[in-house]
């Protein structure tokens, strides 16, 4: 598989960032659901947890406990994962500040009821609900879909592309783009082939800086996938109830 069919995917405000093409290109697209039609033949790596358990033990998922060790410093960028059950809480977020504070405590209580020892959930990974579950849908609706569509984690991507080497700096400091993080990770994705118009171009309105070095990190790993050159973690991959795959790719 070439380049020109890899995709590299990351959250943002406005849906999703996407970089894709063999150039190549940088789009915004309102629904996952669209990034797999117009690209239809193509391996797509995506910052966005896939696969969920029942229950959770330990620390998260089998993936987020192998990866934290190989990070250092930068282990909080993962995310602790809950259960299924309390990820699906995600479909009644309002986007009022007040009901979803209470949905966010409600699906605390659940999760510690389902994982051992019990955890509750991170407003950062509560936030993430309604983009895990849009993956989830199509996932779960499109087996054909499964195998094109990879979980990536840039910090994880960067280690590994960096020889097993954790980034130094963050790429944000207290929500504020962190420039010397951003210019260590272009960096590493300069030595990868990656061009400097491209990782240097203004970020689309509603889209962070941060936003498009992750999925420019996403599509190299997609690359990597499609050339059978990435490592998942766990290896091998588990499954989870629905048959969705639980790993993460680098």
């Amino acid at each position: 598989m070439t380049a020109r069919l890899c995709v590299g995917v990351d959250g943002c405000k406005r849906g999703w960032v996407v970089v894709a093409g063999a150039a190549p290109e940088l789009r915004v697209y309102r629904a996952f659901q669209d990034i797999a039609a117009d690209w239809p033949d193509a391996q797509i790596a995506v910052d966005m947890p896939i696969g969920l358990p029942e229950r959770i033990s330990g620390g998260g998922r089998s993936p987020e406990k192998r990866v934290r060790p190989m990070l250092g410093p930068r282990q909080s960028s993962v995310f602790a994962m809950p259960a299924r059950a309390v990820v699906e809480m995600g479909r009644r977020m309002t986007g009022r500040t007040g009901d979803d504070y209470l949905l966010h405590q409600e699906a605390s209580a659940l999760a510690k009821t389902l994982s051992d020892p019990p955890k509750g959930v991170s407003i950062q990974g509560f936030y993430l609900f309604p983009k895990i579950l849009e993956i989830d849908a199509l996932l779960c609706a499109d087996p054909a879909l499964r195998d094109r569509v990879k979980e990536s984690h840039p910090e994880v991507a960067f280690t590994v592309l960096n020889g097993g080497q954790a980034m130094r700096l963050p790429k944000k400091i207290k929500g504020r783009v962190n420039m010397a993080g951003m210019e260590e990770r272009r960096a590493l994705l300069a030595r990868h082939g990656m061009s400097s118009p491209f990782l240097t171009q203004p970020p689309p309105p509603g889209v962070g800086a941060d936003d498009v070095l992750d999925a420019a990190v996403c599509w190299l790993v997609a690359g990597r996938v499609a050339r059978r050159e990435a490592v998942s973690f766990p290896d091998p991959t588990e499954r989870d109830a629905h048959g969705l795959e639980i790993a993460i790719w680098a």
